[in-house]
């Protein structure tokens, strides 16, 4: 499937941030997971575009990329007005479709066809764990579970069960 110019505005606004990052910006905390949710987002609604819920996937991660579209513009404004300018001009850019920045190749090798109306996680851990402690959490919430490697794992499930699954799996992230 080609990309969707609402891919590429995701993609200027990581490099923005990635940017605003470099030039010492405060950025709040929850602007990288809302990016994270927006990409899957987005990879959700590309699997089956026709997909009642997942058209409105789409219009969520709008509104959200819309907010933090503004959240970012509004740092670059105060690092100056020109740098303002030349990452709106990309916004517009990105926006009517242009490619601002390459779409990475590299394809999640997780959940393929994960149903509508699932939510799903992917963790990478520090360091590699025994699959069955893994394993019996998901059994015990009746998740399913995928290791792409020692340390990376899928999750899918009902969304407030894969939260508080990853809740008690978050001591095994340090580890």
């Amino acid at each position: 499937m080609n990309h969707l110019p609402i891919e590429q505005s995701w993609l200027t606004l990581t490099h923005l941030l990635n940017d605003l990052k470099s030039n010492d910006a405060d950025i709040p905390g929850y602007i990288n997971n809302e990016l994270g949710i927006i990409r899957s987002q987005i990879s959700s609604y590309k699997r089956d575009p026709t997909h009642p819920d997942l058209i409105n996937e789409l219009a969520r991660a709008d509104m959200s990329l819309n907010e933090v579209q503004g959240v970012l513009l509004s740092l670059a404004a105060e690092i100056s007005s020109e740098y303002e300018d030349e990452w709106l001009d990309k916004l517009g850019r990105a926006m009517r479709g242009e490619e601002v920045y390459p779409m990475p190749q590299d394809r999640s090798k997780f959940i393929v066809n994960v149903p509508p109306g699932f939510s799903y996680a992917r963790i990478t851990l520090k360091n590699p764990i025994s699959e069955d402690r893994v394993q019996e959490i998901a059994e015990e919430y009746g998740l399913i579970i995928e290791f792409d490697s020692d340390v990376t794992i899928a999750i899918y499930g009902d969304k407030a069960v894969v939260q508080n699954a990853i809740k008690e799996m978050a001591p095994f992230f340090q580890e």
